[in-house]
C-alpha cells in the first residue's frame, strides 16, 4: 500500500524543523492514469450532485473540486475524496491533513484509492479520505487573516453531507504540519464528533522560542494554539507514529508522556519522510477504520 513515495535520505534540516512534508516522487504512468480517470470520474459525480444517485449505483472512487473559502481570505481551495470501490452508503471520513509544502492533490496522488481498497477487501469497515488544500500556516487562524483550521471546521465539514459522506463523526490524520492540525483540528470538534485522531510524525515544539520560523506569529499565537495539556485529548482515541531518528522525536516523545494514557502507535525506526510514512500507512488505516464506525 504505497501512499507515500519511497525516499532515500531524510529531507534537508531546515526543511524538516519547519514541519515540512517531504518532497513525494512523481508518481508511475499508472498511477497518474487512476488517479486521472478518478478524477474525470470525480469530476462527473461532482457536476451531477444536484440529481438523486439511484440507491443502488455506487459513488466514485475519487471525486475534486474547489471552492472559495471565506475563512482563507477568498482563496481557491482544492478539495478531493477517496472511497473504497462499491459504495453505495454514506460513508463517514477521516480528514487529511497534509504537511507544509504540499496540497490535497499529493496525498492523493500516492494511492489513497488503492490503500481503501485494500482494507476493504481485507475485511475491514470502509471509510472515505477527504483531503483539502490548507497552505502553510499550520492550520490554525494567522495575523494576515488566513485561517485554514476554521476552513475546514466550519466550511469543508459542513460540505461533506453535499458529496454523499456521514459527517457526524469523522476522524483527521495528518502528516508533519498536518499531525500537529489533526490534533488541534480534532481537539477542537471535540470528543462527541471526533472518533479518532492519528497524528503521523507531528511537528511539535516545546516552547514558542524553539518553533520554526513562521510556525506561529508569536509567542501569543503559539500559546492560543497549543496542543499541550488539551482536556480533549484525554477523551479522543489517539495514535501517535514517529520515527526514531525524527527531528521532532523529543518533542513527541514529551507530548506523549504528557497525555492521561499512552495512545497507539509509537516509534520505530525511520525519519521524517515518505518511506517512513508509507511504511505506517496500513497500519494506521487499520486502527482508524473500526473506531470511526462505532
Amino acid at each position: 500500500m504505497a501512499v507515500f513515495g519511497n525516499h532515500n535520505k531524510l529531507a534537508d534540516s531546515a526543511t524538516v524543523a519547519g514541519g515540512k512534508m517531504a518532497r513525494m516522487p512523481a508518481p508511475n504512468r499508472r498511477t497518474v492514469l487512476r488517479v486521472g480517470l478518478g478524477a474525470a470520474l470525480g469530476a462527473v459525480a461532482t457536476r451531477a450532485g444536484a440529481l438523486p444517485r439511484a440507491a443502488a449505483e455506487p459513488a466514485a472512487t475519487y471525486q475534486s473540486g474547489s471552492f472559495v473559502s471565506a475563512a482563507r481570505g477568498g482563496v481557491s481551495t482544492n478539495w478531493a475524496i477517496a472511497r473504497p470501490p462499491g459504495q453505495t452508503a454514506p460513508l463517514r471520513p477521516v480528514i487529511a491533513l497534509h504537511g507544509k509544502g504540499s496540497d490535497a492533490a499529493t496525498v492523493m496522488a500516492g494511492g489513497v484509492e488503492q490503500g481503501l481498497a485494500e482494507a476493504v477487501a481485507a475485511g475491514l469497515p470502509p471509510f472515505a479520505v477527504v483531503a483539502v488544500d490548507g497552505g502553510g500556516g499550520y492550520w490554525h487562524k494567522r495575523a494576515s487573516g488566513d485561517d485554514a483550521g476554521a476552513m475546514v471546521l466550519e466550511e469543508l465539514l459542513p460540505m461533506l453531507a453535499d458529496q454523499g459522506l456521514d459527517a457526524s463523526r469523522v476522524g483527521f490524520i495528518g502528516w508533519s504540519m498536518g499531525g500537529y492540525g489533526a490534533l488541534l483540528l480534532g481537539s477542537r470538534l471535540g470528543p462527541a464528533r471526533t472518533a479518532a485522531i492519528c497524528a503521523v510524525s507531528p511537528a511539535l515544539w516545546t516552547s514558542p522560542g524553539a518553533a520554526a520560523p513562521g510556525a506561529f506569529d508569536s509567542a501569543a499565537d503559539y500559546a492560543a494554539n497549543s496542543v499541550w495539556g488539551l482536556p480533549a485529548l484525554g477523551a479522543i482515541p489517539l495514535r501517535i507514529d514517529c520515527g526514531n531518528g525524527d527531528p521532532f522525536a523529543a518533542a513527541t516523545r514529551g507530548f506523549i508522556a504528557q497525555l492521561p494514557s499512552p495512545p497507539a502507535g509509537g516509534f520505530s525506526p525511520g525519519g521524517h519522510d515518505g518511506e517512513f510514512w508509507s511504511a505506517q500507512l496500513p497500519a494506521e488505516i487499520s486502527w482508524l477504520a473500526p473506531i470511526l464506525v462505532t
